[in-house]
């Protein structure tokens, strides 16, 4: 069972990522670096404090509690613990993939990309997103990274769809924490 999901994953990760433009190469490096992101959480933060004042303290803190959980999970305990070549690390893939950068770490499982992503759209999703629907678009960039991952050969699609996974549930006891310790339903109205 364990040779066959390899092998369906290996299948998936070459067909997903032989999905490979010369145009779309520079787009994919862009997504998938994370300092790209940076002006966009910047501005989240600033956002969050002009809307909510200091008692946007309490909601960065538990943006940056999920992030930490996913991004620990997954790099400090999956990594380690499964032991999962990358595929661009992988000597019977090297041949056969379009790396478009430096392969980085060894181990692959579980794609902390994907996890951070999936964590920071889940909890401002669940915080938010009844009052701005257009959280929402979040889970886009959150696939689009995550894709970006598979694209530049870092990551299998079950890497990134276990990192999606853990995202969403470290969200879930992020938020639901803050919940229990603001004692308020939803953020606070200004």
């Amino acid at each position: 069972m364990r040779d066959a999901l390899n092998q369906l994953d290996t299948a998936l990760f070459l067909f997903l990522n032989h999905l490979h433009t010369p145009w779309l190469d520079g787009l994919m490096v862009l997504f998938t670096e994370r300092n790209t992101w940076i002006p966009f959480y910047l501005l989240l933060v600033v956002w969050l404090g002009w809307r909510f004042g200091w008692r946007a303290t309490g909601l960065v803190l538990t943006l940056v509690l999920a992030v930490l959980i996913s991004d620990q999970v997954c790099s400090a305990v999956l990594k380690p613990l499964t032991l999962r070549l990358r595929p661009c690390h992988e000597p019977a893939l090297q041949a056969l993939i379009n790396p478009v950068l430096p392969c980085g770490g060894l181990y692959g499982f579980a794609s902390s990309h994907a996890a951070n992503t999936f964590t920071l759209a889940m909890s401002l999703w669940l915080l938010f997103g009844e009052r701005y629907r257009q959280f929402g678009w979040l889970f886009l960039w959150a696939l689009l990274v995550s894709y970006s991952r598979i694209y530049v050969g870092a990551h299998y699609p079950l890497d990134v769809l276990a990192g999606a996974g853990i995202g969403t549930l470290a969200a879930v006891v992020a938020v639901s924490l803050y919940h229990t310790l603001a004692g308020a339903a939803y953020p606070p109205r200004r």
